[in-house]
C-alpha cells in the first residue's frame, strides 16, 4: 500500500512542511473559483445577478460551470468592478497579453 500525502507530509522536517504549507496557501490564493471571487467582492450572487440584468439562478449556474465564454467571463468580472486581461506564457519569453478577446466592443471587427 502507498504511502499518504498526510503521512508523507508528517516525515518532512518542521521548517520544509512549514515552507510547503505556505507555498499551497500562496497557490491557493492566487488561483480562485468565480464563487470565491464573488465572495471576495463580498456581492451576493443577487447583488450580481442585478448587475448583470439577470436571475440569480444564472449567476448560480455561471459559476459551477468550467467553460466559459470569454465575453461572459468579461461581463461577469466587470459587474463586480473588475477588468479581465488575457495573457500567454511561453517558457522562456515574456507574457503577451492579448486584446479583444470576449470584448463586446470589437467583436464586431
Amino acid at each position: 500500500m502507498g504511502t499518504t500525502l498526510k503521512e508523507k507530509m508528517a516525515q518532512l522536517a518542521p521548517e520544509r512542511r512549514a515552507r510547503i504549507e505556505a507555498e499551497a496557501d500562496r497557490l491557493q490564493k492566487e488561483y480562485l473559483t468565480l464563487k470565491e471571487l464573488r465572495r471576495a467582492r463580498e456581492l451576493t450572487q443577487q447583488q450580481l445577478a442585478q448587475s448583470l440584468n439577470v436571475r440569480q439562478a444564472t449567476v448560480a449556474q455561471l459559476e459551477k460551470r468550467a467553460d466559459l465564454m470569454l465575453s461572459t467571463l468579461r461581463g461577469y468580472v466587470e459587474a463586480m468592478g473588475g477588468r479581465l486581461e488575457l495573457t500567454v506564457e511561453f517558457p522562456g519569453k515574456p507574457p503577451v497579453a492579448l486584446k479583444g478577446f470576449g470584448d463586446t466592443e470589437n467583436a464586431r471587427e
